[in-house]
């Protein structure tokens, strides 16, 4: 049974606490995303796994203050105190897009925060520049225009709660029916509370957004950070991806040939949404590897 909690870092920060014992796992979200992203697996996940997943700087139920932001930086640095904080110890980080890249900042400036690493679909540069999206390239640089976040609001106030999930989900989905139906219910009420409760929530995703291609495009950046990081990584990624292409995880797996990937066919940028018990079988025979290995 998966419980809200909060921890004040700097202000309030929304987390779902999955439960569960032994070594802790914090769950990611991606730009855009919540804590509802990991509904699907996070119960699972809690059989042998202290669980636990944060709602990022003006994302989910965490608010956005006047004077805080939602950049990588900021989003990084709340992470680190919620590890110190919520996690108590070394802890396996799964990340998913955008969480993903902030699993890696972490484990680069904090290791002995950091004992894993499962990268789901990382938001990483594109080292092809095709098989993304052409809607997703126009909503992008929507964001990047100075009126971003008054047409964000008009946007939303269009399409209401219910078009928004589902058009989401077909983005990022390659099969948005395979969602489970409880997740999908979930992710719409909290939209609409989004909507009639959370102002800062398009500030958020336009300052997230922003921050987060400013590093992609510039690759050499983007990459610079990948020989600090030291815990054992393993990537997880859809091969149906319109968002982040699988070429993007392949260059990751060629730049450092010690972490592992493996590509589910089939499957769009989130899997732990659309095919949960596929994520799950791959992150616990990663998970009982990487503890083998250790023990040995």
């Amino acid at each position: 049974m998966v419980e809200s909690r909060f921890v004040d870092l700097d202000g309030p920060v929304h987390y779902a606490d999955f439960g569960g014992r032994g070594d802790p796992l914090v769950l990611i979200h991606g730009l855009g995303g919540s804590h509802l992203n990991w509904l699907a697996v996070g119960d699972q996940l809690a059989l042998g796994h202290r669980v636990v997943a944060p709602d990022l700087r003006g994302f989910g139920l965490t608010p956005l203050g006047p004077r805080q932001r939602a950049t990588l930086e900021a989003n990084q640095a709340l992470l680190e105190g919620f590890l110190e904080r919520v996690a108590g110890g070394p802890a396996t980080l799964v990340g998913n897009s955008m969480g993903g890249r902030l699993a890696l900042q972490v484990a680069a400036a904090r290791p002995e925060l950091v004992r894993r690493l499962v990268l789901v679909d990382p938001a990483a540069p594109n080292p092809t520049l095709n098989g993304v999206d052409g809607l997703v390239i126009v909503f992008f640089a929507a964001l990047l225009a100075p009126a971003a976040v008054p047409y964000l609001r008009l946007r939303s106030r269009r399409m209401g709660a219910e078009q928004i999930v589902r058009s989401t989900l077909a983005v990022v989905c390659e099969d948005p029916n395979r969602v489970p139906a409880h997740v999908v219910q979930a992710h719409l009420e909290l939209t609409r509370r989004r909507l009639a409760e959370m102002p800062w929530s398009d500030r958020a995703l336009v300052q997230a957004a922003r921050s987060l291609l400013k590093l992609v495009f510039g690759r050499r950046a983007y990459y610079r950070i990948l020989p600090r990081v030291q815990a054992p990584t393993f990537i997880l990624h859809g091969a149906r991806d319109r968002l982040v292409p699988v070429s993007a995880a392949a260059e990751l797996a060629r730049l450092r040939p010690d972490w592992n990937l493996e590509v589910l066919d089939g499957v769009g940028h989130v899997p732990m949404l659309e095919t949960p018990d596929r994520f799950l079988i791959s992150v616990a025979r990663y998970l009982e590897v990487s503890a083998e290995e250790k023990a040995g």
